[in-house]
């Protein structure tokens, strides 16, 4: 069973991210057990699903966090995706999670990010990340979680600026 990293810990995956289907999202046939949809095939067939507890969904970098908006909470498991480590856009939809919608489940960074942003994506609510690389040392990269100790920015994981923190 494939690991990521999980609040800190290296764990099992027990999740299945199914992947877009070259056709219609909509048409996709869910499979049983612990699966990651992609957000256009809960949208399709959400009335069939919705009594499912063990679905979560995924969006990818050009879909917008509002598509769940008001069911964000209703997931176990939110996936954000990254196609490439230079699209940032996921960066936003993390945050717009947890702070317009108050998502407070696993948020899971998906796809080709690297080590070097962790730290980043954890200021922006995410708590999970299942690596696209099977190759990645997982140990150093839950080590790169603690590259910075102090931020001068606000954040999710921080809402008070420095300057604010300071007596």
């Amino acid at each position: 069973m494939p690991k990521l990293i999980k609040d800190g810990s290296i764990i099992e995956n027990a999740w299945t991210l199914i992947a877009k289907p070259e056709g219609d999202v909509a048409a996709l046939e869910v499979p049983a057990g612990q699966v990651i949809i992609p957000v256009g095939t809960w949208l399709a067939q959400k009335e069939a699903l919705q009594a499912r507890t063990d679905i979560g969904v995924w969006l990818d970098s050009d879909e917008s966090a509002d598509l769940i908006g008001a069911d964000a909470n209703r997931f176990p498991v939110i996936g954000v995706n990254f196609p490439l480590f230079m699209d940032g856009r996921s960066f936003s939809t993390a945050r717009l999670l947890r702070e317009r919608y108050g998502f407070g489940g696993e948020l899971r960074a998906v796809g080709n990010f690297i080590r070097d942003q962790l730290c980043y994506l954890r200021r922006c609510g995410v708590n999970a990340f299942a690596f696209a690389n099977p190759d990645t040392n997982l140990e150093e990269a839950v080590k790169s979680l603690q590259d910075f100790q102090e931020y001068y920015q606000a954040s999710v994981d921080q809402p008070l600026p420095l300057f604010r923190r300071r007596a």
